[in-house]
């Protein structure tokens, strides 16, 4: 199946990257996240709200970094 795959032209196996990706996401929920990744998403959330700095809009970070190139 990998050299069939390697047959198709780059945009075509891009899609179907995106494709098999979106239906992973899409059913994100058949992955419960273990007692360590919650644990360690409610440290970062801590950590934010500790912060109170809620950074940059990504838009200016964006052109900032295309400034920088």
């Amino acid at each position: 199946m990998q050299a069939d795959l390697r047959q198709l032209p780059i945009t075509e196996r891009i899609r179907l990257v995106e494709d098999l990706w979106d239906s992973i996401a899409a059913e994100q929920a058949a992955l419960p996240l273990t007692a360590e990744q919650r644990d360690e998403l409610d440290r970062r959330l801590d950590a934010y709200a500790a912060d109170g700095n809620p950074g940059q809009p990504a838009v200016d970070v964006i052109a900032e970094i295309r400034n920088r190139l």
